[in-house]
């Protein structure tokens, strides 16, 4: 919407300034060259006054060459060849409207061209800056899946240490509580043969008699 709007201004600018350029270049022509205004047909005389009958008529914007001016008449020769009089006021220093159209809708079809390149030059940039940017943030949220994935995996792995550690303690208190019952039962059987030993009989060495 944005992008028409400033295409219509566009056009209208230079429209404007198509028109203004024409109108100089107009004024910057010969002095020997008119137009029939725009608003009217005039008919033309055979001499320089409203005695002499009348002729013929020139078209609206029809290109004429001045010959010389009289009073309130000029006398022209039209685009046919003939030589007439027709009033001053009736005719115009620059090219008709209808004369400049054809050129003017050229030159905006040509403009129209040039800022239709421009839009499409444009539209392909905004295309291929969002799609890098889908590009991105597609790129960003695969990272944060794998970033919750791996956060997923440490917790795991923490949980399994723990758990691991948790067994490994129960497994060092039932080793030690192993080894003090085995110090018991050694140091318990060693009392024992220490009280049962003294209370044993001895035997008595026979001696040898030599007779």
């Amino acid at each position: 919407m944005q992008v028409e709007k400033i295409r219509s201004n566009c056009y209208a600018a230079a429209v404007g300034v198509l028109l203004t350029v024409s109108s100089q270049a107009a004024l910057a022509q010969s002095d020997s060259q008119a137009w029939v205004s725009d608003e009217l047909s005039t008919y033309v005389r055979s001499g320089p006054t409203d005695g002499y009958r009348i002729v013929g008529t020139l078209n609206a914007g029809e290109q004429v060459e001045v010959l010389e001016t009289s009073g309130d008449y000029t006398r022209v020769r039209s685009n046919s060849g003939d030589t007439v009089w027709v009033l001053s006021n009736e005719l115009q220093q620059t090219p008709s409207a209808r004369q400049q159209l054809p050129e003017l809708q050229a030159q905006v079809e040509e403009l129209t061209q040039e800022l239709d390149g421009i839009n499409d030059t444009w539209e392909q940039r905004v295309s291929s800056m969002t799609e890098t940017l889908d590009i991105r943030e597609q790129r960003i949220a695969d990272l944060e899946a794998r970033n919750a994935e791996l956060d997923n995996q440490a917790e795991q792995s923490r949980q399994q240490v723990r758990a691991l550690q948790a067994r490994l303690d129960t497994q060092e208190e039932d080793l030690l509580m192993r080894y003090f019952m085995y110090g018991g039962g050694v140091a318990g059987a060693g009392l024992l043969v220490g009280l049962i030993v003294p209370h044993l009989p001895r035997r008595r060495k026979k001696r040898d008699r030599w007779f």
